[in-house]
């Protein structure tokens, strides 16, 4: 479910311009006289009157402090105060006004909050985290991304994949020694999780290991855990130490947390005409 908040102009095309380039909110539907954008998982509309709303505020948050910094600096002309850090709320803000005067707020969350994300945002802004700030997770947060990784797709529907919580300081520090250098973010968070496929189950571990192991990368990214693919874990001494039966396909020991910073925007890709091939 989702829903839109619709607010009256006078200027929708000086308004869609402001929020288009200087907010940087796409246009999620074009109406008779309404355009409905999107920000993140926010919908917003404003449709052509005889009057203007200007009551109330529309505050838009970012996943980066130094955002705010480039935001403020790109509404400086605009703002009605400069970047300060609010106690109270635990948030990084700034105030500005639209081309109609509506108050538009541009702030951080100074600590972890609930998900948020919608599909595409999740997919195109999830990325490999090897820092993590030192705060727990705490079990309810694990149940909940299990709850989403476990709709992973898998060969006939024999769900094999299953999900082993790490928290042992001990045991990290073991398995982050264990590939030297590539498995080091692992001893760095404050938990890791084994994605294992049960081999009497499926013919197909590595394929359906491999689909939940992303699976689980996704859902965590969308509680705000950062997560990193450790590869080249299904070795015996590993399944040993974590008490997985020799036989199962040990997918990735990933580690898990709140990411320490969270990256910059993403980093070009290919176009999608660059990879979309003919078949021969």
């Amino acid at each position: 479910m989702s829903g839109i908040l619709f607010m009256k102009t006078q200027q929708p095309d000086v308004i869609k311009q402001f929020y288009t380039e200087q907010i940087h909110c796409d246009i999620w539907l074009e109406q008779a006289d309404c355009t409905i954008l999107k920000h993140g998982n926010f919908l917003f509309g404003f449709c052509h009157r005889d009057r203007t709303d200007t009551e109330g505020m529309l505050t838009f948050f970012f996943r980066r402090r130094q955002t705010v910094d480039e935001m403020y600096a790109e509404l400086k002309p605009m703002a009605v105060s400069e970047p300060v850090y609010n106690e109270k709320y635990r948030i990084y803000q700034f105030f500005a006004r639209d081309p109609e005067n509506r108050m538009v707020e541009i702030q951080w969350f100074d600590h972890p909050v609930a998900q948020y994300a919608d599909g595409a945002d999740l997919l195109k802004h999830r990325r490999s985290t090897r820092d993590f700030l030192d705060a727990e997770i705490n079990d309810a947060t694990v149940q909940k991304v299990v709850e989403l990784a476990r709709w992973a797709p898998s060969a006939y529907n024999r769900q094999p994949c299953y999900y082993v919580p790490i928290r042992s300081r001990d045991l990290k520090s073991w398995l982050g020694a264990r590939l030297e250098t590539a498995s080091e973010p692992i001893d760095r968070a404050p938990m890791a999780m084994a994605i294992v496929a049960d081999t009497d189950i499926t013919k197909h571990p590595e394929q359906d290991g491999s689909i939940a192991a992303y699976h689980f990368l996704l859902a965590a990214w969308h509680f705000g855990l950062g997560t990193c693919w450790i590869g080249s874990m299904n070795h015996d001494d590993v399944k040993e130490k974590l008490g997985i039966p020799t036989s199962h396909y040990l997918v990735t020991v990933t580690p898990v947390g709140y990411p320490s910073e969270y990256p910059v925007e993403p980093t070009d890709r290919k176009a999608a005409s660059e990879i979309l091939k003919e078949a021969r």
